[in-house]
């Protein structure tokens, strides 16, 4: 087994050097991944061979880099029965798949440990790479959709519970394992991550990525999913009309100040499928689509799982 120092120096030398490719067809595919734990004459060249066989899988594999705001997949040691992330157990598939998502605050490392059936457990630091994070100014009603701050206090709390709810529910899709694109065509107007000053008083960090589009413009999956809220009714006061739609692995997509939602709650979505129209509702300063992302609590840069921009 090998110790911290050796596993993060054979990653980064691993980072500079090749790639690998996971074996099972239905492997997940998002960004370029790294090996780590094997020697960097060993590993596979880009797009060529498959990783080494289960028996030779030592150590854990990366699809990237981790960073800040980041989304990771990641493969066990063979034989590993269960992983814990940063003491937490995540759900882990039968080839040994499992997501890792990196809060915009999260700490400069995290903790796996990979636990085996005859008792034994390997334990490996990841670094966190540091995100560079905006200023940005916004001139917008700071209660949105609501006309006073009383009537925000009291519609807020019920919207919150819906939100919250959506976000507990966990269903069978396979959508976190494809490539994801981009919902819309746009300039991107807002920054995931950045200081938000709203009139001149400081808010809370931008949750997502704004792509600014003309009001009524269809807008796509960027994965499949399953559809757990959809505000259709009646708009929320900061989101208007919301729509959520969880990946399967406790990844989740939220889009909003939507015009209209063509999907309802239940509904299977595919990707690429048109399931709204940009808008301005809740509370926006011009027509735009709101994408933000969650990995269970940690809230994921959307840029950071689409081709770059």
């Amino acid at each position: 087994m090998r110790g911290r120092g050796s596993v993060i120096a054979v990653a980064f030398a691993a980072l500079a050097t090749c790639t690998a490719t996971p074996p099972q067809a239905s492997t997940p595919t998002r960004n370029a991944p790294v090996t780590v734990g094997l020697n960097v004459a060993q590993a596979a060249p880009t797009h060529s061979v498959s990783i080494p066989v289960e028996s030779q899988r030592p150590d854990f594999w990366f699809s990237a880099p981790a960073v800040q705001g980041g989304l990771v997949t990641a493969r066990a040691p063979s034989g590993t029965r269960a992983v814990l992330f940063n003491g937490t157990e995540l759900p882990l598939t039968a080839e040994g798949f499992f997501l890792i998502g990196l809060d915009r605050d999260a700490e400069n490392s995290a903790s796996l440990v990979a636990l085996f059936s005859d008792g034994q457990r390997m334990e490996h630091y990841l670094p966190v790479a540091p995100g560079n994070w905006k200023i940005e100014h916004v001139a917008a009603n700071p209660t949105g959709g609501a006309k006073t701050t009383e009537e925000f206090q009291a519609r807020r709390g019920p919207e919150l519970a819906r939100i919250n709810a959506a976000r507990a529910l966990r269903v069978n899709s396979d959508g976190w394992r494809q490539n994801f694109i981009r919902p819309v065509t746009g300039r991107i107007s807002g920054l995931f991550g950045a200081q938000r000053i709203y009139n001149g008083t400081p808010g809370s960090y931008h949750s997502g990525m704004d792509i600014a589009a003309p009001s009524g413009t269809p807008f796509v999956a960027p994965a499949d999913g399953v559809v757990t809220l959809a505000a259709v009714d009646e708009a929320f006061t900061l989101e208007g009309h919301l729509l959520m739609i969880d990946h399967g692995m406790g990844l989740n997509s939220a889009f909003l100040h939507c015009s209209e939602l063509l999907v309802r709650e239940g509904d299977v979505v595919k990707q690429g499928q048109i399931i709204g129209k940009v808008g301005a509702t809740g509370r926006a300063s011009g027509p735009h689509l709101h994408w933000g992302m969650k990995w269970n609590s940690a809230r994921i840069d959307p840029r950071l799982v689409i081709p770059a921009i």
